[in-house]
């Protein structure tokens, strides 16, 4: 049963990635995409245009979604997700700052946003703890050093305020005009935490039967949750770089990908990859040809879905 779920929503990820590609201004067919393009112009904008954006939303699910799946874990709270407990804030206040200061901001971009929402996790994590970790203790830090990073990014909007424009739209998350240099600066980071979150699947595991279960089945459990905390942070800040703060992937996914697969971690993780490849890849073609030719950035499409999706599991949860 598990396979048949697996391979259903494998094929929601195919779908995804097909209907990215042959939907926009210009119509372009699956047979088309399959067998390739006579017409310059469609060839042009299938490989130059559609495909590396495509890919973008591809990597950019999977992150989002393996960084709020490990993140509901180690924090203990379902309602964990990189946006909203801000380590989405954290890399993006450090991003930003490169790009308002740098002139040539790509390759130090995600070091810094690294840098920015580990610091981010790791106040939070600070904030919340009092004799262990509490849900509810998880979200109140986590909207306030949200507030505060929020309030850092504002200041530097007005410092350099000859590169607002710019700013504001990655602040909103979107793929417009994402290129093949975009996919060279995201995939190394993709595959690197992709594979790390795989193999710590079991870790994961562990820690769901609490502290100190996971203690005594010999896990080291606070150097587990820094490691695993890293790896979140690393997968939430290379796709903040990418496509600026793209909220409630982390929050949706692996909510839904729990309610479909279970628990179990070594199903879990795989499903909400896919699942967040799909989810981002439908979501972008949807909010870019809606309204055509005006393009909506796929961050307030997510975020319309995703505030009612976090409301109804607060008060599920408190």
């Amino acid at each position: 049963m598990k396979t048949i779920k697996i391979s259903l929503i494998f094929a929601a990820t195919v779908a995804g990635f097909f209907l990215s590609l042959i939907n926009g201004s210009v119509d372009i067919s699956p047979a088309q995409v399959l067998f390739g393009v006579e017409d310059e112009t469609k060839r042009q904008i299938l490989e130059n245009i559609r495909l590396p954006r495509t890919i973008v939303a591809v990597l950019v699910g999977v992150n989002l979604s393996l960084s709020g799946a490990i993140l509901q874990a180690v924090m203990k709270n379902p309602l964990a997700d990189p946006h909203i407990i801000g380590i989405s804030s954290g890399a993006g206040l450090f991003g930003i700052f490169v790009m308002m200061v740098a002139d040539d901001a790509g390759a130090l971009m995600t070091p810094a946003a690294f840098v920015g929402a580990m610091l981010a996790a790791s106040l939070i994590y600070l904030l919340a703890w009092k004799d262990g970790i509490r849900p509810i203790r998880v979200i109140l830090a986590g909207v306030a050093v949200s507030a505060f990073l929020g309030a850092g990014i504002s200041a530097l909007l007005i410092f350099y305020s000859d590169k607002v424009h710019g700013a504001l739209l990655w602040m909103v998350g979107g793929l417009s005009a994402r290129s093949w240099q975009h996919v060279e600066i995201l995939l190394p980071y993709s595959i690197a935490g992709t594979i790390a979150t795989f193999l710590a699947a079991r870790h994961l595991n562990v820690l769901q039967l609490g502290d100190e279960v996971a203690t005594g089945l010999g896990l080291r459990v606070n150097l587990v949750r820094t490691i695993l905390t890293a790896i979140a942070a690393l997968l939430a800040a290379s796709a903040v770089c990418v496509v600026g703060l793209l909220g409630f992937v982390g929050l949706i996914v692996p909510h839904t990908a729990r309610l479909i697969l279970g628990s179990d971690y070594r199903l879990l993780l795989p499903g909400a990859a896919l699942l967040g490849a799909a989810v981002v890849t439908i979501s972008d073609t949807f909010a870019r040809t809606i309204f055509a030719p005006t393009e909506l950035p796929v961050g307030i499409l997510m975020a319309m879905l995703g505030a009612p999706f976090f409301l109804y599991l607060l008060r599920r949860e408190l």
